[in-house]
């Protein structure tokens, strides 16, 4: 007899107990948003490293679920050597100055099972330059794009992913799951919730047969988290 799947603990109505939207505080003293001219710069640079023939994109995180993109195929695939890691420290976005986010990024070790999407064919740089606005984090960036080995269906190539940056200036490391579960429980920012974000992804990648241990373990920690928000919260 089939095992039933274990349904996911973080719901919707979990997450709506942390939703709110900050007002975004824009970039970091010593960092800035990149101007025009240095989003073509930095995709100039990420194109002159593509492999020749398709242009395939690794999503491991929010790319599954808003890819955000046009794309003519998916499928599975693996990046060895990288894991899931919410090891970003963000204070925009999904977090602010006073209660900052963790979001991930793929660092080293591991591996990490996602999706390739192939890109359609046509202007290469405009794509990427799409991309790199998406993803970029500041200048100096720490969640950076990479062209990364990934294998699926038996056949070993190049795509690009966001990688992250041990130097870079909004790199938090390795965090015990417990740590990164109290911060995603609270955190939010003018992009909505850290805790929406990790429902979605874990949402999605159960959509697709897609399961990360750490991040199914986080998912019910963060749901722990919220219940004790929510009884917290005074009735009528």
């Amino acid at each position: 007899m089939q095992k039933a799947k274990e349904p996911m603990a973080l719901t919707e109505d979990l997450v709506a107990f942390v939703n709110r939207v900050e007002p975004d505080p824009g970039p970091e003293p010593g960092r800035h948003d990149p101007s025009d001219a240095e989003f073509a710069a930095m995709a100039e640079a990420t194109l002159a490293g593509a492999p020749d023939g398709d242009l395939w994109l690794f999503a491991y995180g929010s790319l599954i679920w808003n890819p955000g993109h046009d794309f003519v195929e998916h499928r599975h695939a693996t990046a060895a050597g990288w894991h899931r890691s919410f090891c970003l420290k963000l204070t925009r976005w999904r977090g602010t100055r006073e209660v900052p986010a963790l979001m991930m990024a793929l660092d080293r070790g591991g591996s990490c099972t996602g999706l390739a999407y192939r890109l359609p064919p046509g202007n290469r740089l405009a794509q990427i330059e799409k991309l790199l606005r998406r993803e970029t984090d500041g200048i100096p960036t720490t969640n950076v794009a990479r062209w990364i080995t990934i294998n699926s269906e038996g056949r070993s190539f190049k795509a690009l992913a966001f990688v992250a940056a041990r130097d870079g200036v909004a790199y938090a490391g390795a965090q015990p799951l417990a740590v990164v579960a109290h911060v995603v429980a609270r955190a939010a920012g003018h992009w909505g919730s850290a805790a929406e974000y990790l429902q979605r992804t874990v949402s999605k990648l159960d959509e697709f047969g897609i399961r990360d241990r750490n991040l199914w373990i986080l998912q019910r920690l963060v749901a722990e988290e919220l219940r004790e928000v929510a009884s917290a919260i005074p009735s009528g």
